[in-house]
């Protein structure tokens, strides 16, 4: 009870005074005397000056109830300061706040739950308040330590430990509330307040999910479920926090999260690392995502030596905010990520190739085993994330990183890449150019050019195809799946899956559209380099079904997108000349790859005769067709791609009945207006610099043209033999090619030199001479070309590496492209 005072002391005390002990009833149970605290209000309205007072006589009245465990009286006081927050704001209330804050303060203090709740509830109150002008010393300190302890409530009874909880949660939420509104709402966001309002928040949302374990976009929660449920209550707290976050205070709100989630090891299982990021994401303004993504990449890389699945479950977390924040503004970050990712995706490929160089018997081999299958989940992350970002950016950043990748792809025999190899040995090497393909593959994913051009430069072409000429089937499977991404203008490809005899092209419904001139350019500059990969593709001996399916299906997009009537005849060559070298068998491939070849053959040709729709050329290949079918299935794809598959003991018996011809197609396709002359020479695969870069043997390691005459003939008085002698250091000299690049490189300084610096007289002397012995050495050629042999078995034969295609009478030679050296 507490001390009442005489009349006549009474009558002497202040006014304020008076007024607010005669709120307090005789028995606390009675609760506060309404008719005496609206004397009170009025009073404090009428006086505002008067408010410092009264809040400090009820702070006094208060804090001697709180020692004397008078909780009754406790009640009173607060519910009498919250009627009088209400009521009053004039600009006296700010010593009155003080007062108020102060009692708050000892109500948490307290170790009564009931008090905690109490004190946290008036506080909420107040936060809800608008006060008219800022306060430029009040500070929150206390009440973010206070509410963020109440977070970690350990009581022993639940029912009280939510109720603790909740309260906690409701404090900082309106903390969060009353510092944002503030002109100095800037303190709320320093790291001392962010390290305990974050985690606390955090380890209430943790609870939902590992009761639900919910993965999902997160959902509003309903009005009941936030007064009742700790968890749901945080989560809504802490999305209101990061949507009030600005450009300057984002980070000192994201990186809370990062530590809490090390600290209680949640990167694996990571799914309430996902549902946090996922949170964030679409909490915050969307032209902050890239904030975000940064300190992702940032702890990714803090990170980088821990194990395979704590960094994948990082990654994971990447490729979560990097989908959400493809959809609106990514910032600069975009190489950035790339950049990170690869870099990773090096490391993980060496922590692996170290894993299985270390590895010994027993025990340590199964961890090796482990870590290796760990490491491979951090690379699938890791494509993942980067295939699904580069898919969604626009297509000009698309390019940009396709030049990116391909740029890090290294290829045996070149430093043009910009990826550190040095640690990783072949094998760890062949992984990464398998992962960076892999990741390339998907960032071309979906890419629609206008021209081919656009799609395939040649600054991105060359270094593409440059892996096509390696001993993996895989890589070589992988560069024709991304050439096929980048062709496939108008989504043919799922029409052409599989190899196959196609009875009827049209029922396929094949998309396709007048050939531009930009599409025509590029294959009068690049074509040759196209076919010569498909040729020398199809020759590899590791070649497997889906190697065949895919050369296959770059034959018939090339048709779709890229053919003309040139282009046409030129792949009808490219094919004739496969189906040759099937059966000369210059490379002494294995039985099945040689009919697999066949297979190619016949389906591409039966492809592309109804695709032009010449019915002489459809007729011939039919019956070829047909007559495989009955007399040598081996040559058809739906035959020899299936299981148990006989085969032939040698292809040279057969009859040339089984084979397409060159003389009927040129006559079929000569009788529709096609100019057929280029079919009569055989195509034969450039040279370049890629035979000598690439670890494979070219078929054209060495490329002549000879002479020979039967011995029955004489030999002309005008053709000069000469013959080169062989010998050791000959060879060696046509070998070591270390010196050519320089030699080269001094020869072109020598010749800009010689113009810059010689006289004009000098080099059109020069000129002059050079130009008549080019005119001798045509007059030679042409004579030699115009008169006929000197016996009717005079014959010339050409010679390409190992290959000898037929003799052909020299009067009938024509030499369509002449290079004079």
């Amino acid at each position: 009870m507490p001390t009442r005072v005489c009349c006549c002391c009474s009558a002497l005390r202040p006014r304020y005074k008076r007024l607010v002990d005669n709120i307090f009833p005789e028995d606390p149970k009675d609760g506060l005397v309404k008719a005496d605290m609206e004397k009170l209000t009025f009073y404090a309205v009428s006086a505002p000056e008067k408010l410092d007072r009264i809040g400090s006589y009820l702070a006094e009245r208060l804090s001697r109830d709180v020692v004397r465990h008078r909780s009754g009286y406790v009640l009173i006081a607060m519910e009498a300061l919250d009627q009088l927050l209400m009521a009053c704001h004039s600009q006296s209330i700010k010593p009155f706040v003080e007062s108020f804050l102060h009692m708050v303060a000892k109500l948490l203090e307290s170790g009564e739950p009931k008090l905690q709740v109490l004190g946290t509830n008036s506080f909420v109150k107040f936060a809800n308040i608008e006060e008219d002008t800022p306060s430029y010393h009040r500070r929150y300190d206390f009440f973010v330590s206070r509410f963020s302890a109440m977070c970690h409530s350990c009581h022993s009874d639940p029912e009280i430990r939510t109720e603790i909880r909740i309260a906690g949660i409701r404090g900082i939420q309106g903390v969060v509330r009353k510092t944002v509104n503030d002109e100095l709402r800037a303190t709320i966001w320093e790291p001392q307040h962010m390290d305990k309002i974050v985690p606390s928040l955090l380890f209430n949302m943790q609870k939902i999910e590992e009761a639900d374990s919910r993965i999902g976009p997160p959902s509003s929660p309903s009005a009941a479920d936030k007064e009742e449920n700790p968890a749901v209550l945080a989560e809504n707290c802490f999305r209101e926090l990061l949507g009030r976050a600005t450009f300057g205070n984002m980070n000192n709100a994201v990186r809370p999260v990062f530590a809490h989630l090390d600290h209680h090891k949640l990167w694996d299982p990571n799914e309430f690392a996902v549902h946090c990021f996922k949170i964030i994401m679409y909490s915050i303004q969307a032209q902050y995502s890239h904030h975000v993504i940064q300190e992702i990449l940032g702890h990714l890389d803090a990170r980088k030596k821990d194990s395979p699945r704590v960094r994948a479950g990082i990654i994971q977390v990447l490729l979560e905010a990097v989908a959400i924040a493809a959809k609106g503004s990514i910032g600069p970050t975009v190489l950035e990520v790339f950049n990170t990712l690869l870099k990773h995706l090096r490391l993980s490929v060496e922590f692996e190739a170290n894993d299985l160089q270390g590895g010994s018997v027993g025990s340590a081999n199964l961890n090796a085993s482990s870590k290796d299958n760990d490491e491979k989940i951090v690379q699938n992350a890791i494509i993942q994330t980067i295939g699904f970002f580069g898919s969604n950016l626009p297509d000009y950043q698309r390019s940009e990183i396709m030049m990116f990748i391909m740029g890090k792809v290294p290829v045996f025999g070149t430093s043009t890449h910009t990826l550190d190899i040095s640690q990783l040995g072949d094998l760890g090497t062949r992984r990464i150019q398998i992962m960076l393909l892999r990741s390339l593959l998907m960032v071309t994913s979906g890419y629609k050019a206008k021209t081919i051009v656009t799609a395939l430069p040649g600054s991105f072409l060359d270094p593409l195809l440059s892996p096509s000429l390696m001993e993996d089937y895989e890589l070589r499977q992988l560069v024709l799946e991304v050439m096929h991404n980048l062709m496939d203008r108008h989504d043919n490809r799922a029409k052409l899956r599989g190899i196959r005899i196609i009875p009827d092209v049209a029922d396929l419904k094949i998309k396709r559209e007048k050939i531009c001139r930009q599409d025509t350019s590029f294959m009068k500059k690049n074509g040759q380099q196209l076919y010569r990969h498909i040729y020398l593709g199809c020759k590899e001996e590791d070649n497997v079904q889906k190697n065949y399916e895919l050369l296959y299906t770059s034959l018939a997009l090339i048709t779709i997108e890229l053919a003309n009537e040139e282009v046409v005849i030129d792949l009808i060559r490219l094919a004739i000349a496969l189906q040759d070298s099937a059966i000369i068998n210059e490379d002494n491939l294995p039985m099945f790859h040689r009919c697999g070849i066949m297979a190619l053959v016949a389906a591409y040709l039966n492809f592309v005769s109804q695709m032009i729709a010449v019915p002489a050329f459809c007729q011939h290949v039919s019956k070829v067709i047909e007559i495989r079918t009955m007399e040598a299935p081996y040559f058809l794809p739906e035959h020899i791609f299936r299981d148990k598959c006989m085969l032939p003991k040698s292809l040279e018996k057969h009859d040339k009945n089984l084979y397409f011809l060159t003389n009927k197609i040129a006559e079929s396709l000569g009788g529709s207006g096609y100019s057929v002359e280029r079919l009569s020479v055989p195509y034969v695969p450039q040279v370049t610099d890629e035979d000598r870069l690439s670890r494979r043997k070219s078929i054209v390691d060495t490329v002549s043209i000879q002479v020979d005459i039967l011995p029955n003939s004489v030999p002309s008085d005008d053709v000069v033999s000469n013959t080169e002698e062989i010998t050791f250091e000959a060879l060696k000299k046509a070998i070591d090619t270390s010196g050519m690049e320089e030699q080269e490189k001094e020869k072109r300084r020598l010749v800009i030199e010689k113009f810059q610096k010689a006289p004009f007289e000098e080099i059109a002397a020069q000129c002059e001479s050079k130009a008549n012995l080019l005119h001798d050495r045509l007059a030679q050629i042409l004579e030699l070309t115009i008169r006929p042999p000197p016996s009717p078995s005079g014959t010339l034969t050409i010679t390409s590496g190992h290959a000898q295609y037929q003799s052909v009478p020299v009067y009938e030679m024509k030499f369509p492209d002449l290079c004079v050296y």
